[in-house]
């Protein structure tokens, strides 16, 4: 079986990793001091968000150079360095590919050829596109003309109806493949072809269906390199089977599973959310992927704390009531049900330390976009992104730890039987053994319980404990004194 198909990945946020030199700001040195920590959870590949030169107007995703590595995080000799080092430990490295923007620093926009970009000569704004950061998606160039930007002003939308364009990520990809990446994360897959014909409700700028010939070239150079090279995508589609459509075979090999990642704590949603992810990937033969949390979205230890447990961009929720304790154990028995379902599975930094949305941040700190442009209304997406306590001597970092996160290091929870830390890496250990389909049982109403070969994975999400049909090897929590699996808390059997 290719090693995607069932593969455990974990999300490097480079900037907020690890600080190899000391500036406050992650880099590739403090990710290769830290791949054992990866190792050691056990983990197949890292994915990477942008390392490249970049302006930071969104995190990384301004790219202004996609050849090399942004100063603040190394060279690119530091690079081929770890994915030397990764190779040795077994990890493949993944890296996020940006192809529906870049920065306007990048010198295709500083050196005005506009014909690779969407710009417009009008009096007017040229549509009622509405850019996913707040405001208009049309910003003036300073001779007066209008161009695209879906994203930031600062992120101009390439033009792929110029066949440069096309010829210049196909570069791109080559270049990476070459020095021995195994594969790119592309962000925003199904935005890059634009019908301007249509009216703005039918989304003309996403899921068109000039998209798919795009990748089938790229599948085709990925499928020229050995090892296995693979192509993940971001789509943020509301229909399964125009989803599944960039899982055919001669186009990407898995792409991201959001509806599971915003599913609400309850039984029946996720089972329906689990059954229509299995039944969307079946008839193209790809395999899911599970996540619970990422760079964009609130971190799971807060949502599953609050009343309203899923996530939606139009509602983050911040500053609403969290009950840590009850975030914590429904984390402690998601990841366990995530990790038991067939197909890939994604980890972000800090999930196996069971961190938090940091909310409190002071407002002259944020950077996200987001928060600019709502007019300070949207808190954003820095409050996942702080950077993560390795110890006690950590120093300071480009957005402020919360106090107490000391306490949840990764040196404080080492060797801790009951640290979130230590269930990630018996999770990921007995991982390897969970193979076969998935079979439902029937525990009772608010019991999920599904067999996979000889593994069966139980979560209970009702309101009181219930028995095991078997015996545990691993639980997310420990059983109550009659043997049962509490409220909110998983158990493997087999």
């Amino acid at each position: 079986m290719s090693w995607w198909r069932n593969a455990s990945i974990y999300q490097v946020y480079l900037r907020s990793f690890a600080d190899g030199n000391g500036d406050g700001v992650g880099d590739l040195a403090g990710l290769r001091q830290r791949l054992q920590h990866i190792a050691e959870l056990g983990f197949d590949a890292i994915w990477l968000n942008p390392w490249y030169p970049s302006p930071l107007a969104d995190g990384g995703y301004d790219v202004a150079d996609y050849r090399d590595i942004e100063p603040v995080f190394g060279t690119l000799a530091d690079a081929e360095k770890l994915i030397a080092d990764a190779h040795n430990l077994g990890i493949r490295i993944i890296i996020d590919l940006v192809p529906n923007h870049c920065s306007d620093q990048h010198p295709w926009f500083k050196d005005g050829l506009w014909d690779r970009f969407h710009v417009r000569d009008t009096e007017e704004l040229p549509n009622d596109w509405q850019s996913r950061f707040g405001g208009p998606a049309w910003s003036k160039l300073q001779d007066g003309r209008w161009y695209l930007h879906l994203y930031a002003a600062e992120q101009p939308d390439f033009n792929w109806e110029n066949p440069v364009v096309h010829q210049e990520f196909e570069d791109i990809l080559r270049f990476w493949l070459d020095r021995g990446v195994d594969g790119f994360r592309i962000d925003v897959a199904d935005g890059l072809v634009k019908d301007f014909s249509r009216p703005d409700a039918d989304l003309p700028y996403s899921d068109q269906d000039g998209v798919h010939e795009i990748y089938r070239h790229w599948r085709k150079i990925v499928d020229e390199y050995d090892g296995d090279r693979i192509l993940v995508g971001e789509m943020w589609l509301p229909d399964p089977e125009r989803f599944a459509r960039y899982l055919r075979n001669d186009e990407m090999h898995s792409a991201f599973n959001f509806d599971f990642l915003c599913c609400p704590w309850n039984a029946d949603e996720l089972r329906k959310v689990v059954d229509s992810t299995l039944a969307a990937h079946e008839p193209v033969g790809a395999p899911p992927t599970w996540v619970l949390s990422n760079h964009d979205v609130t971190r799971h230890v807060t949502r599953y704390g609050r009343e309203k447990t899923g996530f939606s961009f139009a509602d983050r929720q911040h500053g609403a009531p969290t009950d840590f304790e009850l975030g914590t154990k429904r984390a402690r028995a998601a990841i366990m049900l995530t990790a038991a379902l067939p197909g890939g599975v994604y980890v972000y930094q800090g999930e196996e330390l069971g961190l938090w949305e940091v909310e409190d941040l002071p407002d002259e700190l944020r950077e996200d976009p987001v928060w600019h442009r709502s007019g300070f209304t949207d808190r954003g997406r820095d409050g996942c992104r702080v950077p993560l306590p390795w110890s006690a001597q950590d120093g300071p970092s480009w957005l402020p730890q919360p106090e107490n996160w000391q306490e949840f290091s990764v040196s404080a929870q080492t060797g801790k039987p009951e640290s979130m830390l230590e269930l990630y890496r018996q999770v990921f250990a007995h991982r390897r053994d969970i193979e076969g389909d998935l079979e439902w049982l029937d525990l009772g109403e608010n019991v999920l319980a599904f067999k996979r070969g000889s593994r069966t994975c139980v979560v209970n999400l009702s309101e009181h404990a219930v028995d095991l049909p078997g015996t545990p090897v691993l639980t997310s929590v420990s059983l109550d004194n009659d043997g049962k699996l509490p409220t909110d808390a998983a158990a493997w059997l087999g």
